[in-house]
């Protein structure tokens, strides 16, 4: 029929359709196996029966056919075996295969992409890829450097700031208490004899509390 039409079976078509028909011989089997055995079960009854009923003759003749019907149900079974045997074979060629014709595709492929890649461009744009990266660092570096010299003396200012502020606040006084609370007479550096003669004088003008605080400032003008 296929020289009729003038159509030839692929290799996979061919597998296929042999492998429809290994499965088909395999549920015949099946089927006249339980057949089969059905008919040892009714065999076995009928044994049975005939020996209660003292027929000894045609239970002889009865376990003949028992010993043939599970002779073939044991031939079934081996057939069967015969048979899913080369059905796992064709299920093994029609995968290898689609291997094959898998890695046929990517073989073309493969070949296509090595024929679009050309050796000599890929590396002359690596090269100008390298170069314009070269270029964007040097830029980058540059601009930092013009932005750490536009804001590096503003940013020393306020770390300078923030250092002092700390350093009174460790000290217990802050920066805008001691602008305040300073007299008018204390506002310059003086020997340590001058500042005795300062504090004896504080003394006896404020209270306990501005006593103290002059004794704290005077001991940070000291350091």
């Amino acid at each position: 029929m296929e020289w009729l039409f003038g159509r030839k079976m692929t290799p996979d078509e061919m597998l296929r359709k042999n492998q429809r028909a290994l499965n088909k011989a395999m549920r015949e089997l099946d089927r006249e196996r339980s057949k089969m055995e059905q008919q040892e079960k009714k065999i076995i009854a009928d044994i049975k029966k005939m020996a209660k009923a003292g027929q000894m003759d045609a239970v002889r003749i009865m376990a003949k056919d028992l010993v043939r019907t599970r002779r073939y149900v044991k031939k079934f079974m081996l057939m069967r075996a015969n048979i899913l045997a080369v059905s796992l074979k064709i299920q093994t060629l029609k995968s290898q295969n689609s291997m094959a014709e898998a890695m046929k595709g990517v073989t073309r492929a493969m070949q296509n992409m090595n024929r679009q890649m050309k050796l000599p461009q890929i590396q002359q744009i690596m090269m100008e890829f390298e170069k314009q990266s070269e270029i964007m660092d040097m830029k980058e570096e540059m601009m930092s450097d013009c932005i750490d010299d536009a804001l590096g003396d503003e940013e020393d200012e306020d770390e300078s700031d923030a250092i002092v502020s700390q350093v009174l606040d460790e000290l217990g006084l802050q920066l805008n208490d001691q602008l305040k609370d300073v007299p008018a007479g204390t506002s310059t550096l003086a020997t340590p004899g001058a500042n005795k003669e300062k504090k004896a004088v504080a003394a006896g003008d404020v209270d306990d509390a501005d006593a103290d605080l002059q004794e704290r400032l005077d001991a940070l003008r000291r350091e």
